[in-house]
């Protein structure tokens, strides 16, 4: 190996494993062994599975030795996010009254990952019920960014991105109901995918009863990584069948590429009081897609303040009628200030309402498929503001909207539209990770994944920036 065995990406890694190069156990030894290195200080994975990891491992390789099929992750090292069921685990979603809660079965992601050979190191961070942009909560405590304790590593994701880039696991499992795989992706200097509802099927064994309808629509499982061709792989891994998701759809993963090679570029608009460096970044991504061969467009979004305030009022007004007073009952004092922070950003709907509204997201989603139609990806910022602090939406009372309405206008207007959106980064501001988010029609993750794929082929990857600021290189 010319490089540490925990710089090896996801594919690499299976590669090596496949070609007798490496072992599981090897590359488990040598992921453990920086875990040991750098978590105390990151706190990104909070629950270790070394000793069933390390069994997996010599699993793994037995059934190699012996000639077995072997999956496309065989013996690969990644991470969990503590919201999701792995069996016989906690799964304490960040919130103190569900300290005692294990998880009966693996849910569907966690079952595709073991199918595919992959070998769980642990369970990441998150902030309470996943419901934050930062990560911290009382029963773990907050995780830190790997580029700087100054920023935030982003929610709720966040032990899933910290974790990855500081070279803890190959590759992360995460989930994204308003940004929760983007934004940590962002501010962690990564590559990830919020893949279109139904793409990768969903279920916690452990839960009572089912997600309500907003939240069928909106959320989603997926992969962070250090690279695209990782968060593809993680893709394709996470999105097999599992019947116990009947809105799970088996599409395939590529299609034919889309012809014209035409990219729409959303405008940053003046009232996002945007910052110019990052501006900046974001014109040399559209600059990069052009170089690859794209043309690129300015084009209008259909009323994204508008999109992004209707999936705050649905959201909400959901979460609010059916969880509210239990939330509030278990959560911190942290935690019920930024749900005051959320409530003052939605606007609230009655039964009328909020049906009226359910019926509304069909116009807008055909809108901006539209769009779709004579632009196959549509290029957009995630953030234009600076990286906040790690705990920057309690700042002040305007800070959560600071936070949604300007910085990350383009965020939940996707998961609102349940449509297919990259994330990778492009460069660094100041020492910080700056990306851009890249979305296509629906189940055509491979097209913005494509996309994704050419400013990184042009920009490079961040994370060896980041390891020889880490290892004072």
């Amino acid at each position: 190996m010319d490089k540490p065995i925990w710089q090896l990406g996801a594919t690499e890694t299976a590669a090596a494993i496949r070609a007798g190069k490496l072992t599981s156990v090897q590359a488990t030894e040598a992921h453990l062994e920086r875990m040991g290195a750098v978590n105390p200080r990151l706190n990104a994975v909070i629950h270790d599975m070394s000793d069933s990891a390390l069994d997996t491992a010599r699993a793994a390789d037995q059934a190699q030795a012996a000639g077995m099929d072997c999956g496309p992750l065989h013996g690969v090292p990644v991470t969990v996010k503590q919201n999701v069921d792995v069996e016989g685990t906690p799964n304490i979603n960040g919130v103190p009254a569900f300290a005692d809660l294990i998880a009966p079965g693996d849910a569907p992601v966690v079952a595709n990952l073991r199918r595919a050979g992959a070998v769980i190191l642990g369970q990441t961070n998150t902030p309470e019920f996943s419901m934050r942009a930062f990560t911290d909560n009382p029963v773990h405590g907050l995780t830190l960014n790997p580029w700087d304790d100054a920023i935030t590593c982003g929610g709720s994701s966040g032990g899933a991105a910290s974790a990855v880039a500081a070279g803890i696991g190959t590759l992360a499992h995460g989930n994204d109901i308003g940004g929760s795989l983007r934004w940590p992706a962002y501010c962690c200097g990564l590559a990830t995918i919020r893949p279109t509802q139904g793409r990768i099927p969903a279920f916690n064994p452990s839960l009572t009863g089912e997600r309500p309808f907003v939240a069928q629509l909106m959320s989603t499982q997926g992969p962070i990584a250090r690279n695209v061709a990782d968060t593809m792989l993680g893709l394709q891994v996470m999105a097999a069948r599992d019947p116990r998701d009947p809105l799970h759809v088996p599409m395939p993963i590529t299609g034919a590429a889309p012809q014209p090679r035409r990219v729409a570029m959303a405008p940053i608009h003046d009232d996002q009081n945007a910052d110019p460096g990052i501006a900046a970044i974001y014109a040399r991504a559209a600059d990069h897609l052009r170089a690859a061969g794209y043309t690129v467009d300015e084009v209008e979004m259909p009323d994204v303040a508008g999109t992004w305030q209707a999936w705050a009022d649905l959201l909400f007004a959901e979460m609010c009628t059916l969880s509210e007073d239990a939330m509030r009952g278990a959560g911190s004092e942290a935690f019920n200030t930024v749900l005051d922070g959320y409530k003052a950003f939605s606007r609230p709907l009655d039964l009328k309402s909020y049906m009226l509204a359910q019926a509304e997201r069909l116009t807008r989603l055909r809108q901006w498929m539209a769009v779709l139609e004579d632009y196959p990806v549509i290029l957009s910022p995630l953030m234009v503001h600076r990286t906040p602090g790690p705990q920057g939406d309690l700042d002040d009372a305007d800070a959560v909207r600071r936070l949604m309405q300007d910085g990350a206008r383009y965020m939940g207007v996707m998961n609102y539209l349940g449509l297919p959106s990259a994330m990778v980064p492009v460069d660094v501001l100041d020492g910080h990770p700056v990306g851009v988010q890249l979305t296509a029609t629906r189940f055509r993750e491979d097209t913005a994944l494509a996309a994704a794929q050419a400013i990184e082929d042009r920009a490079g990857t961040l994370i060896d920036q980041l390891w020889a600021r880490m290892d004072g290189a």
